[in-house]
């Protein structure tokens, strides 16, 4: 796996044939925009199984794969332990709508990695975690007002459709109807990276701003790092007017190390929601914060919030076993130290390419922006050339490499990758990029 594979006409029948018979009875063939590949045309691939840092199609082509579920499968596809837990539970029952112990266990392995969460709950979905803390934030602070960055992807709650990132960057939709007018107002965008635009909406609407909500590394406008003192600046400008910082993790919690991203930029979020990676691959989330504001929520308060599949025991038994294994000492030393070998050599090869190119990155997630200069917010990542984006990705997914079909994403290494699939991936992009000035 040292060169990469030749570019072919890989043979997609299958995968089409079903698409195809998708579209009769999903939306567009899918149940998430951008698995339709509307942004990089082509046919959408149809998914069959996955194994390690592999995936493979339903025509039974193998592809090294840098999505990982959007960052769920940092262990890797079907990974042993967390695959045994989820048979083991399967076979005791799949939901019961009552508490289990294994709630708990995952809780406190939460609650321990990140001692600011005193108290969690347990939701199905990054958007209800998301939405449940906005909620909570109004609740306690008897405030309306949400402040949120363009290009940052919260979930598809209505209060979070304006200037989003993720799948509606790609489509290219600013904001959503569907959301009430009355409601998007409630909705204060600032540019990311940009502490005196949040200076002066709170200024402007001084004491009725419930909470600000940022990702602490953005990575739904492709990746974005924080400037130094943003994130401090944010927390110091939240406390300053009686508002809350609602830290948004779903991608970041548990991917940089163990624990939250906001314990290696220095900050504390009053509520912090997480997702993807605590579910193992099953649909888990979660929010949690200081226990004064937690327990405003039912039962112990009147801030109403409550799902059949909560705490689900199979998402909880993957979960746990999903933390037990990356709590291993290592673990993340070693992933870390690859994802930096990677993106050093991606740069040299596109500073030698003489392909436009900018590229973002931190830790495990990367993003390669087809464009001049730095990206440090969404107006910049919007001056990606979009068209070449789609082009190297078809070049990238012919030899092999399953990269994001949209070029506002990230790149996700998991813990199964190896440096024969690093070595393999960077020959791939040497000879996607020529391909592209050919």
């Amino acid at each position: 796996m040292g060169t990469a594979k030749a570019a072919v006409n890989r043979e997609r029948r299958k995968s089409r044939e079903i698409f195809e018979r998708g579209e009769k009875v999903l939306v567009g063939g899918v149940n998430s925009p951008v698995r339709a590949f509307r942004s990089v045309g082509g046919d959408p691939l149809v998914m069959e199984r996955g194994l390690g840092a592999r995936i493979y199609d339903a025509d039974g082509n193998e592809y090294l794969d840098y999505i990982g579920s959007w960052g769920a499968m940092l262990l890797g596809h079907a990974h042993p332990a967390v695959t045994a837990a989820i048979v083991e539970q399967a076979q005791r029952g799949t939901s019961y709508g009552a508490t289990t112990e294994l709630e708990v266990e995952l809780a406190t392995r939460i609650t321990r990695a990140v001692p600011f969460i005193e108290k969690i709950r347990f939701v199905s979905s990054g958007t209800e975690a998301t939405m449940s803390a906005l909620r909570l934030a109004r609740a306690f602070t008897k405030r309306d007002l949400v402040v949120k960055f363009e290009g940052c992807y919260h979930g598809h709650a209505d209060s979070f459709l304006s200037q989003a990132g993720s799948g509606l960057a790609t489509l290219g939709i600013a904001a959503c109807p569907g959301v009430p007018q009355a409601l998007a107002e409630l909705t204060l965008n600032a540019p990311y990276n940009d502490l005196n635009a949040v200076e002066r909406l709170f200024a402007l609407h001084s004491g009725k701003i419930a909470a600000v909500i940022v990702e602490p590394i953005a990575a739904n406008m492709g990746v974005v790092q924080p400037e130094a003192g943003f994130l401090p600046g944010l927390r110091e400008l939240t406390r300053k007017n009686g508002a809350l910082l609602i830290v948004d993790e779903v991608i970041t919690g548990f991917r940089l190390h163990f624990g939250a991203a906001q314990t290696l930029l220095g900050v504390e979020g009053d509520l912090t929601t997480m997702g993807k990676i605590i579910g193992g691959g099953l649909p888990a989330a979660a929010y949690g914060g200081r226990a004064e504001i937690m327990n405003l929520v039912a039962p112990l308060g009147a801030v109403y919030q409550a799902g059949t599949l909560a705490g689900n025991p199979l998402a909880m038994r993957a979960g746990c076993a999903t933390l037990e294994a990356l709590s291993a000492p290592g673990k993340y030393e070693a992933l870390n130290a690859l994802a930096e070998k990677f993106v050093t050599e991606l740069r040299q090869v596109l500073a030698k390419s003489g392909v436009p190119g900018h590229i973002n990155a931190q830790g495990s997630l990367a993003t390669l922006f087809f464009c001049d200069g730095p990206v440090r917010n969404y107006d910049d990542a919007k001056r990606s050339d979009t068209a070449r984006y789609a082009n190297f990705f078809r070049e990238m997914l012919n030899r092999g490499i399953f990269l994001s079909p949209a070029q506002f994403e990230a790149m996700f290494l998991s813990m199964a990758h190896t440096p024969e699939d690093i070595a393999a991936t960077v020959a791939a992009v040497r000879e996607s990029l020529q391909a592209l000035r050919t």
